[in-house]
């Protein structure tokens, strides 16, 4: 099969299976690359061929990386061309390190969020004070938010699992003068006779006209439309994944937060700081949407029970410590 026949027919199994249109653009960068490995294969089986292929990435990737190219090829074979892979055998893994996530203190937070404005600050606030994954948060539609409930509903999040979780009670101004700024957009695409937006899972297909009522508009929708890679309908989609991520470098550069700070970065700085706050792991699990505790306990790792009652030997001397104040450093403009 030809490298262009694989990918269609990836995305086509995918669409039926409901896959996400960004699960699906993985499988097929992977699948596309095993293809390029077939053509240097001088022969054997197909587990012979996957076998070798993840054997060649084990030593230049992580092993979440050699994982997702697993799970691609044998979708591939599984689900796409219906001839499943048998036993692979042994074959060499990735080094897989344990890696602690990225997080901000209150203090570091509150400098960030300071530095930024607009619906990108709304969209970093909201997302610090639910714990929502970035494609949750740009998924958002005007009917799951609950102001009055205090409550975000994530429809089809990770897993395509539903869930419920907290609504900041100090979003409620901003979310109303949004929500005004928003229904004027909405008014503006109605009267001009905008195409509806797009509905998931074949929604838009039995009820054709729900894409142009207000519950199901996007909570934050893009300025200006698009072309529709599905459909090919030029229509109003959520704001670009972008627009969040460079905000956050921006306000780090500002505020000057020697971290690497993404729109996950605020998910990791919500966990740490619900367990810091006393709420249960089991607790944090369902709010994050976890399916195994394991995942969740991560976050055990940044907030240890006795990390408040640790005192380091050096905190007991810092009275009689003394640095000199820096020297002023004079440059010259001069080569």
């Amino acid at each position: 099969m030809k490298k262009h026949e694989a990918r269609d027919l990836i995305f086509k199994t995918c669409q039926l299976r409901r896959l996400s249109r960004h699960t699906a653009e993985t499988y097929a960068h992977w699948v596309g690359r095993y293809c390029d490995h077939v053509k240097r294969c001088a022969g054997g089986s197909s587990e012979d061929k996957v076998r070798l292929f993840l054997e060649e990435m084990a030593p230049r990737c992580a092993a979440a990386t050699q994982n997702q190219a697993l799970n691609a090829v044998v979708f591939f074979y599984r689900d796409c061309l219906q001839r499943p892979l048998g036993d692979l055998g042994k074959w060499a893994y990735a080094r897989r390190p344990k890696r602690l996530p990225t997080w901000l203190s209150a203090e570091e937070m509150g400098s960030l969020l300071e530095n930024m404005q607009g619906t990108p600050k709304l969209m970093a606030c909201l997302a610090y004070g639910t714990g929502l994954r970035l494609a949750e948060l740009l998924a958002l539609r005007i009917k799951d938010v609950d102001c009055v409930g205090h409550l975000v509903v994530v429809r089809g999040g990770k897993g395509d699992k539903d869930r419920v979780t907290c609504l900041p009670h100090a979003l409620d101004l901003p979310l109303h003068h949004h929500l005004q700024r928003v229904r004027a957009m909405y008014d503006r695409d109605r009267a001009q006779g905008a195409a509806p937006i797009y509905l998931p899972s074949g929604l838009e297909r039995k009820y054709p006209n729900a894409g142009r009522d207000w519950p199901w508009f996007w909570m934050f929708p893009a300025m200006g439309e698009s072309i529709d890679p599905e459909t090919k309908i030029r229509r109003r989609h959520h704001i670009h994944e972008d627009t969040l991520g460079k905000a956050l470098q921006a306000a780090c550069r500002k505020c000057g937060i020697g971290k690497r700070v993404t729109a996950h970065t605020l998910r990791h700085s919500f966990a740490t700081q619900m367990l810091a706050n006393g709420h249960t792991i089991t607790q944090l699990k369902e709010l994050l949407g976890h399916t195994s505790i394991e995942t969740t306990q991560i976050y055990l790792h940044l907030v240890p029970e006795f990390a408040g009652t640790v005192c380091s030997p050096l905190d007991a001397r810092s009275k009689v410590l003394a640095f000199p104040a820096p020297a002023k450093v004079i440059i010259s403009a001069t080569p």
